[in-house]
C-alpha cells in the first residue's frame, strides 16, 4: 500500500513542470488573449489542449525511454500527430487564434520534454515566450474582426459608409473601426463584410462559413 501511494522523482518533476506550463498558459490565454478577444470558446480550447498535450508528450517519452532506437522515432511520430490537429478541424480558425494555438502547443511540448533542463532555465524560457506575446499584442494593437453577411445593399457604397457603420453598430452592439466590403451577390441582395471592432463585445462567437472564392475577395 505504501508503494502504491509513493510518487517517483520523475513524476514529481513532471508535476512541477506541469504547474509552470499551466500558469504560463493561463497568463497568456486569460491575461493577453481573452482580454482583447473575449472568446471564451477558444480559451476553453487552449487551456485543455495545453494540458492534454503535456501529458501525451510526457508519457510518450516515459514509455519509450527504455526502448532503444525507438525513442526518437516515436517522439517524431507523436509530435507530427499533435501538430496535425491544427489542420484537421471542423471550423475555420482565424490567424490570430491559430498563432495562439501554436504557441500553447509549443509551450506544452517544451515543458513536457524538459526533464533535464534546470528549473530556473525552464522558467526563463516560458517567461521569454510570454513577454514576446505581450510585446506583440501591445505594439501591434490588433483589433478583432468578424465576417458578416449584410442585407442592406444600398449602404455599401463609399458615400454612405458612415450610415453603414452606424447600422452595423446598432445591430451588433459594438464600436466599429473599419468596414471592408468583400464579395457582393446582387441576385440574393447580400454582401460579405469584414467588420473590425473593439474587444469586449457581445457578438456571437461564430464565424460564417464561406467558400474559397468568397474568402479571396478579402
Amino acid at each position: 500500500m505504501t508503494d502504491f501511494l509513493t510518487l517517483s522523482p520523475t513524476f514529481l518533476s513532471m508535476l512541477v513542470r506541469l504547474f509552470i506550463s499551466i500558469v504560463v498558459t493561463w497568463c497568456i490565454v486569460i491575461g493577453l488573449y481573452y482580454k482583447k478577444s473575449r472568446r471564451r470558446d477558444f480559451c476553453f480550447t487552449f487551456m485543455l489542449i495545453s494540458i492534454a498535450i503535456f501529458f501525451i508528450v510526457f508519457f510518450m517519452i516515459f514509455v519509450l525511454e527504455d526502448m532503444k532506437g525507438k525513442t526518437s522515432m516515436g517522439i517524431g511520430i507523436g509530435l507530427f500527430g499533435i501538430f496535425s490537429i491544427m489542420r484537421y478541424r471542423t471550423d475555420a480558425m482565424p490567424v490570430r487564434e491559430m498563432t495562439y494555438l501554436f504557441i500553447i502547443i509549443a509551450l506544452a511540448v517544451v515543458n513536457a520534454i524538459a526533464e533535464g533542463v534546470p528549473l530556473f532555465e525552464l522558467i526563463i524560457t516560458n517567461l521569454i515566450v510570454m513577454v514576446a506575446v505581450w510585446a506583440c499584442e501591445r505594439s501591434l494593437k490588433t483589433a478583432p474582426s468578424k465576417l458578416v453577411q449584410y442585407d442592406r445593399m444600398e449602404l455599401i457604397v463609399p458615400e454612405r459608409r458612415d450610415e453603414l457603420k452606424a447600422d452595423l453598430e446598432r445591430r451588433l452592439g459594438v464600436k466599429i473601426f473599419k468596414v471592408d466590403v468583400g464579395a457582393v451577390d446582387f441576385i440574393r441582395d447580400m454582401a460579405m463584410l469584414r467588420v473590425t471592432y473593439e474587444g469586449g463585445d457581445t457578438v456571437a462567437n461564430t464565424m460564417t462559413k464561406l467558400s474559397k472564392s468568397q474568402l479571396q475577395e478579402f
